[in-house]
């Protein structure tokens, strides 16, 4: 078995699966109140609620997983399809440590140990997904060109 290959393409299929499955579900009323503390004092985003509704503005934030999602798909078969997937999958998720920084009362303390909300904190490793991916088609691309 290629473990290297095995992984990277498990990597991939779970990030897939996981973009898909958080994007739709932005498209629901109680993810959209559910994401607009984190959203509202972001830098970053913040000024989607100037312009949109909060339902729009989970339904954008959705519909861009759902798409860098099928493009990781597609990457299986395309390495510029790859390179595209790679860089939308970097911004989410650099977007998404972000909030780490930029809201209120994400940190605490629980029996001394600093804590926070740990479905950002998972965002470092799909991250680490994405750089590989984008890795992974450049390295494809170029080996085609020589």
């Amino acid at each position: 078995m290629d473990f290297k290959k095995t992984g990277y393409n498990l990597g991939v299929i779970a990030t897939i699966v996981v973009l898909l499955w958080i994007g739709i579900f932005k498209f629901t009323a109680t993810e959209a109140m559910g994401i607009k503390h984190y959203v509202s004092n972001s830098f970053l985003m913040s000024w989607m609620y100037h312009v949109a509704s909060d339902q729009a503005v989970s339904n954008l934030i959705g519909a861009f997983e759902i798409i860098t999602a099928l493009l990781l798909l597609g990457s299986f078969w395309n390495d510029r399809i790859g390179r595209i997937a790679g860089y939308a999958g970097i911004i989410i998720f650099l977007t998404t440590i972000s909030f780490l920084f930029t809201t209120p009362g994400i940190w605490k303390a629980v029996e001394g140990v600093p804590t926070t909300d740990f479905f950002v904190v998972k965002d470092l490793a799909f991250l680490a997904i994405m750089l590989l991916v984008v890795g992974e088609h450049s390295a494809n691309e170029i080996h085609k060109q020589i």
